[in-house]
């Protein structure tokens, strides 16, 4: 057992909440009591008055697939052979020996949903994880957690290079149809009792099947208006679930967003607006759509932001009026939610895997750094 005393505690459990002086104890990788506690056979912490959070989780990002400083040999997040690959799978292509994990470790981001890139109209299968390990296997808490698809830009620039569908928006979305359609139809036929009337096994296919049994969404790349549109309309034709990820101008339809109350994972909002689906971003998305009542979630898009720096994505959106605690719900709670691992992370709650950070200062304050990083209740970062 382990017992973590002294530190001043968020939960993020309560719609909002101030740091209470509280103490965290332990038991087998899972948070076993909050409160006022004494134990002679626990392993005492002393946390001298640091924040203790909740790891953070960053709810979009491709960590493992594009690896750190080793060009063609680590860029693996991206299958540009066809335009409909689901049966990809994030797992088959994570290397968890990346260094970008210790990383995510020393900014405090214990999870992560990490998965293909959007060049594909679909592009495979996204993975929940947790951010330390040496064998993915081991990591995993959702898996298959997402199955991605993309609209706007980026499927059809890289198609039509290749003098292959899709090169408008048009034909991104007849593409995206035309696989659903045939995955309700096998998915249908494959239920029957008359053996007869079963179809014949397709790989591609039965990875589609967790999406129309509704255990894991759409993991929709959209920026533009339009494209949020269109990939709302297509996850109603089908009745699935859906995720937003980017919502680049979801400040500019709040009220239709409000009306569908659809997980929102917003972001990467740092850098430059480096094409034409990227003119409006803004740090004030965020905190928009949180304001209208729809949940949020901030993204890093590592590699395009550096894992390590989730914290400071949330803490530009506070520079621009987003509530304090709100920035931080959308780096716990509100992911861990719209990624439907709650149950294990995201709060600290008696129950819970002990997934957390203590933390010098405010973890929104650039200042401030991470003093350990904690996973199943092991401690698997300390600062230099």
């Amino acid at each position: 057992m382990t017992l973590i005393k002294n530190a001043r505690v968020l939960t993020m459990e309560q719609a909002n909440e101030d740091y209470q002086t509280i103490d965290v104890l332990i038991e087998n990788g899972k948070i076993k009591k909050l409160g006022k506690i004494t134990s002679k056979k626990a392993e005492v912490i002393d946390a001298e008055g640091a924040i203790l959070l909740p790891g953070f989780i960053d709810a979009h990002c491709h960590l493992g697939l594009w690896e750190d400083a080793i060009g063609f040999e680590g860029a693996d997040g991206n299958e540009m052979t066809g335009p409909i690959k689901p049966e990809l799978r994030a797992i088959d292509g994570i290397n968890p020996r990346d260094r970008n994990f210790q990383d995510a470790l020393s900014g405090g981001v214990l999870a992560v949903s990490t998965g293909p890139g959007s060049a594909n109209v679909m592009g495979g299968t996204f993975a929940t994880i947790k951010t330390h390990g040496g064998r993915i296997d081991d990591m995993i808490l959702m898996e298959p957690a997402a199955m991605k698809i993309a609209f706007g830009e980026n499927p059809k620039r890289v198609y039509s290079a290749k003098n292959v569908s899709p090169s408008t928006r048009m034909a991104t979305a007849a593409e995206l149809r035309q696989v659903l359609y045939k995955a309700k139809d096998y998915y249908e036929k494959k239920q029957s009792k008359k053996v007869e009337d079963r179809p014949k096994f397709d790989f591609q296919m039965e990875a589609l099947i967790p999406v129309f049994e509704k255990k894991i969404p759409l993991k929709a790349h959209a920026h533009r208006v339009d494209d949020i549109y269109t990939a709302i309309r297509i996850a109603k034709e089908f009745d699935l679930k859906l995720t937003l990820d980017h919502v680049t101008e979801g400040h500019m339809m709040v009220e239709d967003l409000k009306k569908e109350q659809v997980g929102c994972i917003v972001g990467p909002s740092f850098g430059t607006r480096s094409k034409v689906e990227l003119e409006h971003k803004s740090f004030e998305t965020a905190k928009v759509l949180t304001e209208a009542g729809i949940q949020v979630a901030i993204m890093t898009d590592h590699p395009v932001i550096p894992i390590e720096h989730l914290n400071m994505a949330a803490a530009y959106c506070v520079k621009v009026g987003m509530d304090h605690y709100d920035a931080l719900k959308a780096l716990t709670i509100n992911p861990a939610e719209i990624l439907g691992v709650a149950d294990r992370i995201g709060s600290i709650a008696v129950g819970k895997d002990a997934d957390m950070v203590l933390w010098s200062g405010d973890p929104l304050d650039v200042q401030q750094e991470v003093i350990w990083s904690m996973i199943d209740g092991e401690i698997v970062y300390r600062r230099p």
